[in-house]
């Protein structure tokens, strides 16, 4: 197909990071999204172990996020791949929906990179490729050179219009670009709100990979703002907003190098920050409700000193097959295998899938997951 770029805008190349930024102009936004994302760490601060408590929020956050990308999978769909695979690699996931298979691996990326940074691994130019590595590892990515950085010019526009919005950075200029990226995301005498505003939207305008580049990019924002200490945790996700005001996110990203409107896209993206971060806040609120409400009611249908490891095995894997119940939640197995047949007589399960063979049987929380569907 016939490529057409004389209505595109092009890289805006020797203008990054920009020379100048307007805080007159940006500061009352970078304040109010600055005082939001304190409240919501406060609250994750407050948790008993929010790793637990916002784990749905991560598959979440895979949903949203590759559903910008038009790959389209449920809440649902991915927790049962997760339940499934999640101790195998890709290679083993066997009759799955691709979009499911795709939004699957954004999490598993997301989370691996989260655990070994976690474990000192820097955010560098190496995690980028790691993440994306794992992003493509299985299905239709893994024909787009997984791991591997473009070595020929990509273009951003709709599928099947010959016409082309955006022409990113060359190949050739590619390196000299990530330097900077990384030299930006370096400088700790610009706020991190402000590096994570202008590290996202320059990591677009590269589009340093052949695919994939906007789920990465939207990892980026997570991993910065945990790295740099703005939140305790690794559980701030974005996509929510973005798909939300895609027109505007996509349209504000343009602008960036078709007018130097930089001053533009950050009041976006501290608006963006300030609206995700009150509606985690409710969200993680919602959450906490939820757990605190159920110790008790575990405690009393199971009567045991058990019921709060049973109670975080199924606030982290809402959707879960009962032998990783039984061998992985910390309970002796004839324990868990009894504590499953309470919680179902309970209501507190729902079985989605019936034990068949050597198929071991499916559940799900369903109070959890009607918090965090999307």
């Amino acid at each position: 197909m016939h490529i057409e770029t004389s209505k595109a805008t092009f890289y805006h190349e020797g203008k990054f990071p920009p020379s100048a930024i307007d805080y007159g102009r940006v500061l009352p936004s970078l304040l109010e999204a600055t005082d939001a994302l304190a409240r919501y760490d406060q609250a994750l601060r407050g948790m008993h172990d929010s790793t637990i408590l916002l784990a749905p929020l991560r598959n979440q956050e895979a949903v949203l996020s590759s559903r910008m990308e038009g790959t389209f999978s449920t809440m649902d769909e991915i927790m049962q791949i997760e339940a499934q695979y999640a101790d195998a690699g890709a290679e083993t996931i066997g009759e799955v929906r691709s979009d499911a298979i795709e939004t699957y691996l954004y999490q598993r990326a997301l989370r691996t990179a989260q655990q070994e940074m976690a474990e000192g691994r820097p955010l560098t130019v190496s995690l980028l490729r790691s993440m994306h590595q794992q992003l493509l590892s299985f299905g239709r990515g893994a024909q787009k050179s997984p791991g591997s950085f473009k070595t020929e010019q990509n273009y951003i526009g709709e599928r099947g219009n010959p016409w082309i919005s955006f022409v990113p950075i060359s190949p050739e200029k590619l390196d000299s670009g990530l330097e900077a990226l990384f030299a930006l995301i370096a400088d700790k005498s610009r706020p991190i709100l402000l590096r994570t505003a202008l590290a996202h939207v320059e990591f677009e305008a590269l589009h340093p990979f052949k695919d994939g580049n906007g789920r990465v990019g939207r990892m980026l924002i997570t991993l910065m703002l945990w790295a740099e200490g703005a939140i305790s945790a690794p559980h701030f996700y974005i996509s929510r907003y973005f798909a939300d005001q895609k027109p505007a996110y996509i349209e504000k990203m343009r602008e960036v190098s078709a007018k130097d409107a930089w001053d533009e896209w950050c009041v976006f993206f501290f608006t963006a920050v300030k609206d995700q971060a009150l509606h985690n806040l409710e969200a993680a609120g919602r959450i906490r409700a939820l757990y605190e409400q159920m110790k008790p009611r575990f405690a009393e249908v199971l009567s045991s000193k058990w019921s709060v490891q049973a109670l975080d095995f199924v606030f982290t894997y809402p959707v879960f097959y009962n032998n990783r119940f039984t061998n992985r939640a910390g309970i002796p197995v004839a324990t868990a295998a009894r504590f499953t047949r309470l919680l179902l007589d309970a209501g507190l399960l729902q079985t989605i899938q019936e034990s068949s063979g050597r198929k071991s049987a499916i559940y799900r929380f369903e109070p959890l997951m009607e918090l965090v569907r999307v």
